[in-house]
């Protein structure tokens, strides 16, 4: 596969292009993310689905300019599919014509179960669930594919859209009728009403309703992708912005001008859905069916899936950052058994050991931006690089874990702004503590042979090799409980 990729992505009411550049097999990363909100489907259901000349002009221009940014990034492949705006035109021979001739472009019209598909790609791979249903609200169509015990079982495609809605309902001011239209489409999904956990929200809409919850609650991590709310707790937003009736009502909710014109619609056909299925939580996908694209030609050799245990933040993050991949992999390997040797006195949970190897490994990335305050910087990369495959409860642990791998302890003014996503002090202090203690034993980068055995409240450790510098530097680790280190070494 191509080192950089653009995927294009024709929906009703925007265009997107997003670039990716890859690091290895599998890793990748984005290096450019472009939109253009040129509403090629409007007027089109007004008129038997056709697309107009004005907007079709619209489109045409925004592809040209996503055309020069590819190339200028250096792309070697790029891959255009159109959504229901186009699948539903009677005249869409005429514009991927004039694409194809004009641009030298050629646009795969995707049918809506492979739309839907590609959205269950992106969520199954880059959100940190295993279970649970995706909801993508489009212009023309909303799309769901259900996921069970890491499984794609069904992929739907329904007729239900903003743009469409709001053509057909909202300009006539009939939302009875809308939603009457709404529930029954959605009866066609009643065999999966009473076993859907949690939805994943994909699209403008759901991002939308999710920068507004993150804004008004004072959430710490301004992230979209893997925020989870609860419904119950948020319904006055929803409703706030369905009988909104100007844009002003809108802007002091905090929805930014370029939703204004179908933000009432995307929000009251995503409330009948969760109202329709019953479902209280749902979670934030900043990843779609762009993303699934590329991870069906990434992935085309493995079902479009990654490897088990492989997580491609992780992979991204080291072999852009990555020092040293085989010193990588001792720290993370001596985590696991500092982690298991201290289990009786810790009793932490496993979820928590995985969370150690991960900060093992990951400690040194900031040392690339610069040495000094490097565990600061490695803070910052992982806030804001950690982003697939991980909630924010996780994230933000792992960069606290290497932010306090010091000497000292975390205390409880050190921790205080992302207290509502971090677990006990005291599970912090442990892992923080658990990491010094793995930097320290290894500070000449010799990689030595360590044997663990915890014995009342001594660790006794043992290694093949004389660690100088160790025997002084774990005498000064501040430790959580009183607990001897001992170092035998020849």
């Amino acid at each position: 596969m191509a080192k950089i990729t653009t995927i294009i992505d024709i929906g009703s009411n925007s265009m997107r292009m997003v670039v990716f550049k890859k690091t290895s097999r599998f890793g990748f990363y984005l290096i450019n993310e472009t939109k253009s909100r040129v509403k090629i489907s409007e007027g089109s259901y007004e008129n038997s689905g056709n697309l107009q000349p004005e907007p079709m002009e619209r489109a045409i221009g925004a592809l040209a300019s996503f055309l020069n940014i590819a190339k200028s990034l250096k792309s070697r492949k790029i891959l255009c599919v159109a959504t229901s705006a186009l699948r539903d035109a009677p005249n869409k021979k005429e514009f991927l014509a004039r694409v194809k001739k004009e641009l030298g472009l050629n646009i795969k019209i995707i049918d809506g179960s492979k739309e839907s598909y590609y959205g269950g790609v992106a969520a199954l791979n880059l959100v940190h669930l295993k279970e649970f249903v995706t909801v993508d609200i489009g212009g023309g169509s909303t799309e769901f594919c259900f996921i069970k015990n890491g499984k794609i079982e069904d992929a739907i495609s329904l007729d239900i859209g903003t743009v469409r809605l709001k053509e057909l309902y909202f300009n006539q001011n009939d939302i009875d009728g809308a939603k009457e239209y709404i529930l029954t489409e959605l009866s066609s999904l009643m065999t999966y009403r009473s076993s859907l956990p949690i939805v994943v929200g994909i699209g403008g809409t759901i991002r939308a309703l999710s920068r507004v919850i993150i804004e008004q609650s004072n959430y710490p991590l301004n992230v979209l992708h893997g925020f989870e709310y609860s419904v119950s707790e948020n319904e006055k937003i929803f409703d706030d912005i369905i009988k909104a009736k100007y844009n002003n009502e809108l802007k002091n909710i905090g929805i930014k001008k370029d939703r204004y014109d179908t933000i009432k619609e995307g929000t009251f056909i995503f409330k009948t859905i969760l109202d329709f299925f019953s479902i209280n939580k749902v979670v934030t996908s900043g990843v779609g069916v762009r993303e699934g694209v590329y991870l069906t030609d990434l992935l085309r050799n493995s079902n479009h899936k990654f490897p088990s245990n492989f997580n491609v933040s992780i992979r991204s993050l080291l072999d852009r950052f990555s020092l040293d991949d085989k010193l990588t992999a001792y720290f993370g390997n001596n985590a696991a058994k500092i982690f298991d040797a201290l289990k009786p006195l810790h009793n932490l949970d496993n979820k928590y050991k995985r969370m150690l190897v991960i900060a093992s490994k990951l400690h040194s990335i900031g040392v690339t931006l610069n040495f000094y305050k490097y565990t600061e910087h490695a803070f910052n990369f992982i806030l804001n690089g950690l982003n697939y495959d991980f909630s924010h409860e996780e994230r933000v642990l792992v960069a606290h874990i290497i932010k306090f791998s010091k000497k000292t302890l975390p205390k409880k003014s050190d921790v205080s702004y992302y207290k509502t996503l971090l677990p006990k002090l005291e599970v912090l202090q442990w892992l923080s503590f658990m990491l010094t203690l793995n930097l320290r034993l290894n500070q000449d980068f010799s990689k030595p042979k360590l044997e663990y055995r915890q014995i009342d409240n001594n660790l006794i450790i043992k290694s093949d090799t004389n660690l100088y510098l160790a025997k002084s530097s774990i005498a000064k680790i501040e430790i959580p409980i009183k607990l001897k280190l001992k170092l035998e070494s020849p």
